[in-house]
């Protein structure tokens, strides 16, 4: 037998045992911000079962129609003008069509999508279609079943990233996107379903020209990368367009790719003059923050439009927890009221635009498939200008002064929540 030392032979040294009290400490500490969110949760859902369900108004714009570098453009801030737009496109179809949606609910506006493809399926159109696994989950499985020749790709619901809270092994895949026969694409905010026809507010862009093809190619590699055998690989053409005005950001976590982060820090970098951002869930990180702040010490004029409450009230909470450091920074916050925005768009000094997917959150950010279009026009910063300023039109500005008289359980729910900011 080996030996060690005066023991005689080879010791069993017992680790260290914390103290009970640290043990228990720790673990309340981990504990502590799920136990709130729980009961956020379950407080903001009686609240919304007792609420009275009155009709949902908000101001929204008509369809605002343009061009950008040859490719003609349509805003949309109202879901029933989005849908009928949609749906014309798809009935209209003569090669292909390739929809990819996140939320897709199996509700009338959802069975008219489904109808839809399925015609054109029968006359002879390619059609494909991917939607998220998760975020789908509640639609009874039944509906989002199609014949055969509807090539469909369901994007896992469970990633093994989500044992281990790894957002880049978890996140969803987030976008929205229609192409049909390579010269029509909508990209945008719009998830498929009745509630967002008409209850929420929200942004989608339409596109007619050569820059549908960053929407096909957004289309087309996702689904190369993802698909199973079962389902056919689409051509990858490539383009002779290379137009700088009018142009895609692709979040791809798989590849490690985050550029939409980027284009936000560069685009409020140069910001002179204003800068106006819609979110649905704004939980900026540290270096946005930081460029936020140091625009509005520049003078610029820093508008920030959220809901006042969201579909999700844990966001609301962690969102919350940022409005000290930028309304005293001098950056205004704009509570929209009486309706869910799901939008994700901002418009800088009246030349540069995105319209995507992206919320400004770590989730959206750097674990989520995501697709923003970046602009640069001053014809649609022009229209996204008035739909700003729509919006406000139905927002009430939230004070310093108010902010600070917040009661003392709001101060310590938002301190307990912020670890959980890193999976949101």
């Amino acid at each position: 037998m080996s030996r060690s030392g005066q023991c005689g032979y080879v010791c069993s040294v017992p680790r260290p045992r914390l103290p009970r009290a640290v043990v228990r400490a720790g673990a309340l500490t981990v504990a502590a911000p799920f136990a709130v969110a729980a009961a956020l949760i379950v407080t903001d859902a009686v609240k919304k079962y007792r609420r009275d369900t009155t009709e949902v108004k908000f101001p929204h714009l008509p369809p605002l129609d343009g061009e950008v570098a040859g490719t003609r453009t349509r805003l949309f801030t109202y879901g029933e003008d989005l849908y009928a737009d949609m749906l014309a496109a798809i009935r209209g179809a003569q090669h292909t069509i390739m929809l990819e949606s996140y939320i897709w609910k199996g509700d009338a506006i959802g069975a008219e999508f489904k109808d839809a493809l399925i015609e054109a399926a029968d006359r002879g159109v390619s059609v494909y279609v991917i939607f998220d696994g998760f975020a789908n989950l509640v639609v009874p499985r039944e509906f989002l079943q199609f014949p055969e020749r509807v090539h469909v790709l369901r994007y896992p619901a469970f990633r093994p990233g989500l044992l281990t809270l790894n957002v880049r092994h978890s996140g969803r895949d987030h976008r929205k996107i229609l192409v049909v026969d390579d010269e029509i694409g909508f990209v945008g905010g719009y998830n498929i379903g009745s509630l967002y026809a008409t209850d929420w507010r929200d942004t989608h862009l339409r596109l007619e020209g050569p820059a549908v093809w960053d929407l096909r190619n957004a289309f087309v590699d996702f689904w190369n990368s993802t698909r199973r055998s079962h389902l056919p690989v689409l051509p990858d053409p490539g383009s002779d367009l290379w137009e700088p005005h009018i142009r895609p950001a692709r979040n791809a976590p798989g590849h490690l790719l985050f550029p939409i982060r980027g284009i936000y820090l560069q685009a409020i970098d140069r910001a002179q003059s204003h800068i106006y951002i819609t979110q649905a869930y704004f939980i900026p990180d540290h270096e946005i923050l930081d460029a936020l702040l140091a625009a509005a010490r520049r003078g610029v004029d820093v508008r920030v439009i959220v809901p006042e409450n969201s579909n999700h009230v844990v966001t609301d909470w962690l969102s919350r927890g940022f409005y000290s450091s930028l309304l005293a920074g001098g950056v205004t916050i704009w509570l929209f009221q009486d309706a869910m925005v799901h939008a994700k768009t901002a418009t800088i000094d009246g030349v540069w635009t995105t319209i995507g997917t992206a919320n400004i959150d770590r989730l959206s950010l750097s674990g989520n498939y995501e697709i923003n279009m970046e602009i640069y026009d001053e014809g649609l910063a022009a229209q996204m200008e008035r739909v700003f300023e729509s919006d406000l039109s139905n927002c009430r500005e939230l004070t310093a002064e108010e902010w600070e008289e917040r009661g003392r359980v709001a101060r310590i729910s938002e301190r307990v929540l912020a670890p959980l900011r890193p999976l949101m």
